[in-house]
């Protein structure tokens, strides 16, 4: 699993960057179209908070943890509901952040919280953009990853009411994926193979899972499927709009990118990292784009 290092790695150097492009509360997870492309980014990310917690049934007063809640943005959605919101993530910046919006979040991985009274039960749980940060390349390599799968689930179960349900969104290999012994920093630019060995530098500590069958098979003794929603569509489209706000001009996120230089001279993965933002229009896209990557939105429900 990704550890809090690996995680502020990953979000920690960005956060201004991200927060001046996309807002305090900024969502930098899949957004919700269903086909209709000419809404605006907004739009869709908030349509896609407002599914999450309509599938979730969360209404006045419900208890919700957010693991992996990111800047807030769900959690800020259920206050409106005025639900009772509480979130986990491991960026120190996206932590204080939320506490700023006057957030209740935690800086926390979800196995650490096991026998915390805060954390006893919930009518429902969302993991939006973090169950894809659960299993490392090693712990996959070490055929561990379904063992983990499995312990989220029964975590889940533990945590949630009876009949409470359980928000997935996450990534997952496409059908175009390559192996982990075909990915290769050495392999020609551009490739299947060199996209993925960057984007691992881009998520250290991250190993995706193999479709949404093995998800939901991992899931079933705890948990009846309820809907699965596609989104690799949604997100390309996503972060065709995260580009064009990314690349905005400002005074102030210049000034940001000109501190970050540092850290491009020094340090070779932050370099990948830059190289994956910029090249192709984002690898990320590009991997959704070739069906290298697959995303699914997936609700369950708790078995009694």
């Amino acid at each position: 699993m990704a550890n809090q290092r690996q995680i502020g790695e990953t979000y920690n150097y960005m956060d201004e960057i991200f927060r001046m492009s996309f807002g305090d509360n900024a969502d930098i997870t899949c957004a919700m179209y269903n086909g209709d492309f000419s809404k605006s980014l907004e739009q869709a990310q908030s349509e896609k908070h407002e599914y999450i917690l309509n599938a979730l049934n969360v209404q006045e007063s419900s208890t919700l943890l957010d693991i992996g809640c990111g800047w807030g943005p769900l959690l800020m959605k259920a206050k409106q509901r005025k639900a009772n919101g509480i979130g986990l993530t491991l960026s120190t910046k996206q932590a204080d952040s939320c506490k700023a919006h006057e957030l209740q979040v935690y800086v926390k991985d979800w196995k650490e919280i096991s026998s915390d009274p805060t954390f006893e039960k919930f009518d429902a749980i969302a993991s939006v953009g973090s169950f894809e940060h659960f299993c490392s390349i090693e712990e996959y390599l070490a055929n561990q990853q379904e063992d983990i799968y499995q312990e989220f689930f029964k975590f889940c179960y533990d945590r949630l009411q009876s009949g409470g349900r359980l928000f997935l969104q996450t990534m997952m290999w496409g059908r175009n994926a390559p192996s982990y012994e075909e990915i290769s920093l050495k392999a020609m630019w551009g490739s299947n193979e060199y996209l993925v060995a960057v984007l691992e530098k881009f998520y250290p500590g991250s190993w995706l899972p193999y479709g949404q069958e093995q998800v939901v098979k991992i899931a079933a003794p705890y948990f009846k499927l309820v809907s699965l929603n596609n989104g690799r569509k949604d997100y390309i489209q996503t972060m065709n709009e995260w580009n064009k706000r990314l690349n905005s001009p400002s005074f102030k996120k210049l000034i940001k990118v000109f501190s970050l230089i540092p850290y491009f001279l020094k340090d070779k993965s932050f370099r990948y990292k830059i190289e994956s933002l910029i090249f192709l229009k984002g690898y990320n896209r590009e991997c959704f784009i070739r069906e290298i990557m697959d995303h699914e939105r997936i609700v369950f429900e708790r078995l009694s």
